[in-house]
């Protein structure tokens, strides 16, 4: 199904879809459910989307709006939005899979970073606080939405091992995963999780939001913006090294996607991850004082300033 509107030599990831529209988002992970299950049902992603949208937005009961910018809504719909791709990939590639698996575990994607949401009585400072936790109270939120949505204990544990892969010190050899099946979805949704944010146009800039959520986080082993700015930068080799080894090299089915949807033999995650990649070397090498004045996207500098930060 490729798509005759690009050239493959002037497609970029940024240019595909407008990852800052949540609802041309779910549309598309809509679109791409359908190219794997045709007849797919899909109220039940629907419904988790619109109760997502209201809890970031703080109109879920008992929840306060999303205070945290790194792991905001976009960060949601950039994960869920990856996960796809990759689960429609691998089934271009020939491998099968549940249709319901499929659903619990893109609800998954979008309720990953719930646990960053503070509840209406919790008054002390933002969510970034609970990063060290977040994954766990991701886990608590999720059983409490599948039991009053009526699924079952066995899906809950598969939601469970799902979700625990998204944990950035996670030993993946620890989780009980119930199929392989639900293994490699679990692994696609940590890949996910990393290439979402990775491959964001905004993601230097947004780094700068991320320090001080690990600050207030009492994240350790980063003592300043260009600290972290820094060891970003081995941070992308590391990446590679743990989607390789710890989640199977299941990002090798991208390249499947896009092969599919557009007729392009390339990976083009991994491409404008290289792409920030490469700048953040140039402005740390050519820009190292300065580096908040060439990291002009998004105005997220300008919002920090404002923040008096």
């Amino acid at each position: 199904m490729a798509n005759s509107g690009f050239k493959s030599d002037d497609v970029r990831f940024a240019d595909l879809i407008d990852l800052t529209n949540p609802e041309k988002i779910f549309a598309e992970i809509s679109r791409i459910i359908r190219l794997i299950f045709p007849d797919a049902r899909l109220s039940s992603l629907t419904n988790a989307f619109n109760d997502i949208r209201k809890l970031f937005a703080g109109n879920y009961p008992g929840y306060k709006a999303c205070n945290t910018e790194y792991h905001n809504l976009q960060h949601t719909t950039d994960t869920a939005l990856a996960l796809t791709r990759l689960i429609h990939g691998a089934a271009v590639d020939g491998i099968g899979f549940n249709e319901k698996n499929v659903e619990l575990a893109i609800i998954c994607a979008l309720m990953h970073d719930v646990g960053f949401i503070q509840n209406l009585d919790d008054n002390e400072g933002t969510g970034a606080r609970y990063t060290k936790t977040h994954v766990d109270r991701s886990i608590a939120f999720v059983k409490k939405y599948l039991d009053a949505h009526g699924y079952s204990s066995s899906d809950y544990q598969n939601a469970y091992a799902i979700l625990k892969c998204t944990g950035i010190d996670v030993r993946l050899e620890e989780i009980e995963f119930s199929s392989p099946e639900i293994e490699i979805l679990g692994k696609m949704l940590g890949t996910a999780d990393l290439l979402g944010q990775m491959a964001d146009r905004t993601y230097p800039e947004k780094l700068l939001f991320l320090y001080y959520e690990f600050r207030e986080g009492e994240v350790g082993g980063y003592i300043s913006e260009k600290d972290l700015l820094e060891k970003t930068v081995s941070f992308f080799d590391d990446t590679f090294r743990r989607l390789k080894e710890s989640f199977s090299g299941v990002n090798k089915y991208m390249a499947g996607h896009f092969r599919s949807c557009l007729g392009l033999d390339r990976d083009l995650y991994k491409e404008a991850i290289e792409k920030n990649r490469q700048y953040l070397l140039h402005l740390l090498t050519e820009h190292p004082s300065e580096y908040r004045e060439f990291l002009r996207r998004g105005k997220i500098v300008e919002r920090l300033k404002e923040k008096g930060l």
